[in-house]
């Protein structure tokens, strides 16, 4: 039972991260190549973009991901009763 919980729960902390991870690694890339072609060397260029878009991916996805979590820990309580035996 205790396997089963850890795996649901990882199961949705990968799956409610994932487009944020995912945003940020399509704006880090964009901004690399972009380094690349014209040179510029500078370090926090990447990080104004990056935390601009993963704002705008927790306010699309914000719903969903608050959804997600709350519905695990309705049914988290609703079978408390099951999981301590």
């Amino acid at each position: 039972m205790v396997v089963t919980l850890l795996r649901e729960t990882l199961y949705l902390i990968i799956k409610v991260s994932a487009p944020m991870l995912l945003v940020s690694l399509v704006v880090g890339l964009v901004i690399s190549i972009l380094q690349t072609v014209t040179s510029i060397q500078e370090q926090t260029l990447s990080f104004v973009p990056k935390l601009i878009s993963i704002f705008l991916v927790i306010m699309i996805a914000g719903n969903w991901i608050l959804t997600s979590i709350v519905e695990y820990m309705e049914y988290l309580f609703e079978n408390f009763n099951t999981f301590i035996r």
